[in-house]
C-alpha cells in the first residue's frame, strides 16, 4: 500500500551543546530553528542555520547537528516523491532563507502534524509550502572542511577560536605542517585558500553570534574582525545585506 503521508513533522527543543550524531533519513529533510542556532555537518561541509534560516537534507544524507544556544527545532520530512515531482529542492544540501510566510507555513504543518495525499486541504497546503521552499532564497551559509589530519586539527583550532589572529607559519608548527603545504592543502581541499577560508569561518561565526541575540557591534569583535566597520563591510559583500538587516528576522522571530 503506497504511503498517504505527504510530510511529517517533528518538533524539539534542545539544550545548548546538544549534539545529535551523525545518522540519515529516507525521506527528505526541512531543519528549523523557531529559536537558537544550529551548526549541520553532511558530507564535510559545515551549515550554519540561525532562525531566518533552513537547511534542506536531501533523502539519504549523513549528519550531525550542533545546538548554540536552545534550540527550538521544527523539523519537515519531506516525500521523496513529492520533492521529486514539485523540482523545489536543491540535489545537495542547502540553506534557505525563511521569509515570514514561510517561517509560518512551518509552524503550521508542524502543529497540524502529517499532510495526506488523500485530504484535499491537507494536499493543497503541501503545495502551497514546496511553491514557497522553491521560492526560498539560497544563501551561502556554508564551509568546506579539509580532510588531512594536519589542516583539519588547524581548522578545529580556529573553529573553536576564530577571533585568533596567529599567522599561518604559526599555525602551521602547533600542527606540524609549513605554512606552504597548508596553503596548497585548502586550496585542494576546499577549494578556497586559507586567507579566504579563515574569513567564511569568521563570517560564519559571526552569523552565529548574531543568531544567539549579540549586537553587531559584539559579534564581529568575538569573531575576530577588526571593527565594526570592517565587519559590516565583509558580511554586506558576501551575503548581500548589512549584519543588523540578517539580525532583523532573527531577533523578531
Amino acid at each position: 500500500m503506497a504511503d498517504p503521508f505527504l510530510i511529517r513533522s517533528l518538533a524539539l527543543t534542545f539544550s545548548d551543546g546538544h549534539r545529535l550524531h551523525s545518522h540519515k533519513h529516507e525521506w527528505g529533510q526541512l531543519l528549523y530553528a523557531a529559536r537558537g542556532v544550529m551548526r549541520v555537518v553532511a558530507d564535510g561541509v559545515a551549515w550554519l542555520v540561525p532562525p531566518a534560516q533552513a537547511v534542506w537534507l536531501p533523502p539519504g544524507a549523513p549528519h550531525t547537528v550542533e545546538m548554540r544556544g536552545g534550540v527550538a527545532m521544527r523539523t519537515l520530512y519531506i516525500a521523496p516523491a513529492l520533492a521529486a515531482a514539485t523540482g523545489a529542492m536543491p540535489a545537495g544540501c542547502q540553506v534557505l532563507g525563511v521569509a515570514p510566510l514561510l517561517r509560518e507555513l512551518i509552524l503550521h504543518v508542524v502543529a497540524v502534524g502529517m499532510l495526506r495525499a488523500d485530504k484535499v486541504d491537507q494536499a493543497r497546503l503541501a503545495g502551497v509550502l514546496m511553491d514557497r521552499l522553491a521560492a526560498a532564497e539560497r544563501l551561502p551559509l556554508s564551509l568546506l572542511w579539509p580532510r588531512d589530519r594536519r589542516a583539519l586539527a588547524l581548522a578545529e583550532r580556529l573553529r573553536q577560536d576564530p577571533a585568533d589572529e596567529s599567522d599561518l607559519e604559526a599555525l602551521g608548527a602547533a600542527v606540524g605542517a609549513s605554512a606552504r603545504t597548508l596553503q596548497r592543502l585548502f586550496k585542494e581541499e576546499t577549494g578556497l585558500r586559507f586567507g579566504e577560508w579563515r574569513q567564511q569561518l569568521r563570517l560564519l561565526h559571526a552569523a552565529s553570534l548574531l543568531g544567539t541575540g549579540l549586537s553587531v557591534t559584539q559579534a564581529g569583535l568575538e569573531a575576530g574582525y577588526s571593527s565594526t566597520s570592517a565587519f559590516v563591510s565583509a558580511f554586506r559583500r558576501r551575503l548581500g545585506v548589512t549584519p543588523a538587516r540578517y539580525r532583523a528576522p532573527i531577533s523578531a522571530s
